[in-house]
């Protein structure tokens, strides 16, 4: 802006020096050329005087400053002439001045030189005897006069020029001055030039619209942050060229991708057939819902194209939601396998009790094979009824619709109550089962904790070796009751330790269908513990033995 100052003052200074220069010029030529006429005339009136009262002869002693006389007569012959001969003058009458003074009693004409250097003024009046006396002097033209004084002009103006540079500068200087001490941040505080303040209004008006918008959306991003950032949910913005705009931490994780490398393309993140072909339906227009696996784990990728706000409703980019199926998945399959093992387990004793109750039908059964066919079919009913009620206690269990009353239970009385119940079962077997430890309490349902404690100890007593021992341990740890259960059976390979809990699941089938049994007793522990707020852990080698350990939540005091 400075500059920009300079520069006008610069050239303003120049064209009104030139300007002011010519102006001086013209107006003292005028002067001069007004002043000379003036004197002409005067001297042709006093020579005019002195012929009329001396003659001709006045002529001969007149002492001029440089004029020429010339009479001439009234048919414009010249009569006398100071210069030239007169006989060699040709007739006057045609000029200009001689004719306006026969016409008026004076005239008066500027002639200049083929050169335009110098100018002859002519001045004419007319004398009593008829003849007019003209008197003419040479002076400089205007040019002659500007180129004499070219070179001191030209000094002047160089002068002036620098004095103009120096002050211009020193002038823009003094006027940006202000304007670049302006304190944007207050604009309405500034003491500067008045015609500054309605723009300064106008700045600190705009100044807080602004400041209200960056605000606004500040805390509209930090919400949109905040949000983002809490969601387990994978969650990407991408343009139209599939570059990523924003991402959250629970994007990097499940992808397995760093801060520093979540720039660029969005394939970076993944680049299996499904994730591509949600991204690019998307970016097509289209939404779409895809699965995908990802180290051991199940997502659904959400893709929805985000549409532009013009009429052609063109695409402009994608956003990706990404959501851990994982449980669901898992839960899909339980379900299945559990429908298909409930229809196993259902059929095999329904399709013996219907093929014994078809014999029996059918007549000519011997009546000590009758008897044998009634406890068959006794036994697989009983059995159905077993499953039938485990099947309602885990489906009460996981709906938690359980309606017994809560009260205290010391865990050590019901572990030996337990061991006394399965003692007789234990006998036939050879395996002794042992009570170890201290009285504690815990708070829960009697009966859910009865299922909890005998399916456990019940397991060690199946699945143990001929004259093995189970031994149940009951001790408070940092206020919190213990139950471990240990046995010296046939362990559990490391493969199976995660899948025992599941509903039907055996390790060993064959094995499992010689001692009886459901296959949902460790389903029922778990629901159990887990209806009590209590963890279970589970520790097995294969061929050593199984310790199974139940850590109950703190007692609460009345």
């Amino acid at each position: 802006m400075s500059r920009r100052i300079f520069h006008s003052t610069i050239l303003v200074a120049i064209v009104v020096l030139i300007s002011t220069v010519v102006l001086i010029m013209g107006i003292l030529f005028e002067l001069f050329e007004d002043q000379l006429a003036n004197e002409l005339k005067s001297k042709a009136e006093f020579i005019s005087y002195g012929l009329s009262h001396e003659g001709y002869d006045f002529l001969h002693d007149f002492d001029g400053e440089g004029e020429r006389i010339t009479i001439i007569a009234p048919d414009g012959t010249v009569i006398e002439d100071t210069e030239v001969d007169a006989s060699t003058l040709g007739n006057h009458g045609g000029r200009e001045e001689v004719k306006e003074a026969f016409e008026t009693g004076n005239g008066q004409s500027i002639r200049y030189s083929d050169t335009l250097m110098e100018r002859i003024v002519y001045n004419a009046v007319l004398m009593d005897d008829g003849n007019v006396l003209r008197v003419s002097q040479s002076r400089y033209s205007v040019f002659a006069v500007l180129f004499s004084l070219l070179r001191p002009i030209v000094i002047v103006i160089a002068i002036a020029m620098i004095l103009s540079f120096i002050l211009s500068e020193r002038a823009a200087k003094k006027i940006v001055r202000p304007i670049n001490a302006i304190d944007l941040d207050n604009p309405e505080r500034n003491e500067t030039y008045g015609e500054l303040t309605p723009l300064l209004r106008k700045i600190s008006s705009q100044r807080n619209t602004i400041n209200a918008q960056l605000q606004s959306a500040r805390h509209k991003q930090e919400e949109f942050t905040l949000i983002t950032e809490n969601m387990s949910e994978g969650f990407l913005v991408i343009d139209k060229d599939s570059t990523v705009l924003t991402y959250n931490t629970a994007a990097l994780g499940i992808f397995g991708v760093s801060g520093e490398n979540a720039g660029g393309s969005v394939f970076t993140f993944n680049r299996s057939r499904e994730f591509r072909n949600a991204v690019r339906s998307a970016l097509r227009g289209s939404k779409t819902e895809s699965e995908m696996s990802l180290r051991d784990k199940s997502y659904r990728i959400i893709a929805s194209p985000v549409i532009g706000d013009g009429s052609d409703g063109e695409v402009i980019g994608a956003v990706l939601i990404i959501l851990d199926i994982t449980e669901s998945v898992e839960r899909e399959r339980l379900r299945r396998e559990f429908t298909s093992n409930v229809s196993h387990e259902l059929k095999t004793p329904l399709t013996s009790i219907s093929g014994f109750a078809e014999m029996m039908k059918a007549g000519g059964v011997p009546e000590e094979t009758v008897v044998d066919f009634s406890q068959a079919i006794y036994d697989e009913a009983r059995r159905l009824i077993v499953l039938v009620n485990d099947i309602i206690r885990i489906s009460e269990l996981d709906e938690k619709i359980i309606s017994y009353e809560w009260e205290k239970i010391d865990i050590y009385d019901l572990s030996c109550d337990v061991a006394k119940r399965l003692k007789p079962e234990a006998d036939k077997h050879g395996v002794a089962i042992s009570v170890s430890g201290e009285h504690t309490t815990v708070k829960g349902v009697g009966k859910i904790l009865d299922e909890l404690v005998y399916n456990i100890v019940e397991n060690a007593v199946k699945y143990n070796k001929e004259n093995g021992s189970v031994s149940i341990h009951v001790e408070t740890e940092n206020g919190r009751a213990r139950l471990s259960v240990s046995d010296t059976g046939i362990g559990i390979p490391k493969e199976d330790l995660d899948r025992v809990f599941e509903r039907f699941y055996r390790v060993d089938k064959s094995h499992s269908k010689l001692i009886g049994g459901t296959g949902l007793g460790l389903s029922i522990v778990k629901h159990a513990a887990s209806f009590h707020g209590a963890s279970v852990s589970l520790e097995s080698t294969q061929g050593v033995g199984t310790t199974l350990s139940v850590l109950f939540a703190p007692s609460e005091n009345d």
